[in-house]
């Protein structure tokens, strides 16, 4: 099923994003904690890529087994990170034979120490132009992008974020899913800049429960979110972003677990409607 597909449901799409784990029992408590989410039904999940791409073969090992050993849908991260042309072409083909239907186009982050983003060799620099690649190659995809509530770090101005984002769009994303943010305001803003952009399809505001503060800190540090400083440990804030979102009719909640069940479901056991 395509991602969507699921907004046509009439009622608030649910998503999870797992990270990518670096040992066997890591993996193994990946799986675990995808079988005890699973019972609340998400329309889709992901798995993200780990630094400098160099988990995509796991990572398509990963989506396999999300979408034929649990039945959920999964979402295929795609990066320009280390990706030529004819990479991003044998990886389509790959997850076409998977039966994946969704991918969710990123540039993908410079390795630690870089400036700024260095393409490869026929690579692609902007996610635009990732986008647009596979939507000419393989149009049956359904291809979601990043936005940033805050704008992205990398951006001059929340104006040129925002018709960054246009192009994107206007390039063959059909859905947004955001960045992690804790301050719903930051959502609320971004929808009503998108808007006058002229911008339509679906944004899903990305929540993460604050599990860990010195990684939330390191998180952040990347994506450009601002940390209140009243933010505390625990589920109770998320919970409360959670309340406030889905009353306002957004079109889905969409969790970075973290590969811990135990905050994701002390939520969704409260608020969603499901």
């Amino acid at each position: 099923m395509k991602v969507t597909e699921a907004f046509k449901k009439g009622k608030p799409t649910l998503s999870f994003e797992f990270f990518p784990p670096k040992s066997r029992d890591q993996e193994k408590k990946l799986f675990e904690v995808i079988a005890q989410l699973k019972k609340f039904d998400p329309d889709f999940v992901s798995v993200t890529y780990g630094a400098m791409g160099t988990t995509r073969e796991k990572t398509f090992f990963w989506v396999n087994e999300i979408k034929h050993k649990y039945g959920l849908e999964p979402v295929a991260h795609l990066t320009c990170v280390a990706s030529t042309g004819d990479d991003i072409s044998r990886q389509l083909e790959e997850l076409e034979k998977m039966g994946v239907e969704n991918i969710l186009a990123l540039r993908g982050d410079p390795p630690e120490g870089q400036a700024g983003f260095i393409p490869p060799a026929n690579g692609f620099k902007l996610a635009k132009e990732l986008i647009s690649f596979i939507k000419k190659r393989k149009p049956s995809f359904c291809l979601g992008c990043a936005g940033f509530p805050e704008g992205h770090p990398g951006a001059p101005s929340l104006t040129a974020d925002t018709d960054y984002l246009k192009q994107k769009i206007d390039a063959g994303a059909e859905y947004v899913i955001t960045q992690l943010f804790f301050d719903n305001r930051y959502y609320f803003d971004f929808v009503k800049r998108c808007g006058k952009a002229g911008i339509k399809v679906p944004i899903i505001p990305g929540l993460m429960p604050i599990t860990n503060l010195k990684q939330i800190k390191r998180i952040t540090e990347v994506c450009g979110a601002t940390i209140p400083g009243d933010l505390k440990i625990g589920a109770e804030h998320t919970l409360s972003q959670a309340r406030e979102l889905l009353k306002i009719g957004v079109p889905g909640l969409h969790f970075f677990v973290m590969n811990q069940a135990e905050p994701i479901s002390s939520i969704l056991t409260q608020v969603f409607p499901r």
